[in-house]
């Protein structure tokens, strides 16, 4: 009978560890380069992690952020600002002109009940708003008029006539070359 020799290559324990490691747990750990992290950049994962988790199901305790919509136009020699204030009165806004800008302020407030046999519910928000609008040089700021309707805000008063700027063509991208001054 013929000998046959079967040798095997037995390989390094040390050297097979990190790869099986890196094979075997990393797949199933949810932050996957867990132990590649710093342990500062661990804790920010984590943090990350858990704010991702609770995101929906925690109110949030901050006041609600109430930025009104404005539109701003030149019109007939008056600049005009028009904004949506839904549910607003008109003693919950301010309306201040400088020299330099015109301001919106105010505060939004609601109450929502709702009571029925042995459940109450009361929900209240808040959001204040600011908004700068700077005027043009020598805007007539004694003669500017507000009006409130159905929770729109108009704005207007006098201005002189802007000088008209130069139109700048568009180009394609990557077209466009600089031109040496």
């Amino acid at each position: 009978m013929s000998e046959v020799k079967v040798t095997k290559d037995v390989a390094k324990p040390e050297a097979a560890a990190p790869a099986l490691f890196n094979e075997f747990f990393t797949p199933t750990l949810p932050f996957g380069k867990l132990f590649s992290l710093s342990p500062f950049a661990l804790m920010r994962e984590f943090t990350n992690e858990m704010d991702r988790m609770f995101r929906d199901t925690v109110p949030a305790i901050q006041p609600e952020l109430f930025a009104p919509a404005i539109d701003v136009k030149l019109a007939d020699g008056y600049l005009v600002v028009t904004a949506d204030l839904p549910g607003l009165k008109k003693e919950e806004v301010k309306i201040e002109v400088t020299d330099k800008a015109l301001v919106l302020e105010g505060e939004r407030k609601t109450e929502e009940k709702e009571e029925k046999t042995g459940f109450r519910r009361i929900e209240r928000t808040y959001g204040k708003f600011y908004r700068e609008i700077p005027l043009p040089e020598g805007a007539k700021i004694d003669a500017t008029k507000a009006e409130l309707v159905n929770g729109v805000l108009t704005i207007s008063l006098p201005v002189p006539e802007m000088k008209k700027g130069r139109q700048i063509p568009i180009e394609e991208g990557g077209k466009a070359k600089p031109k040496a001054a």
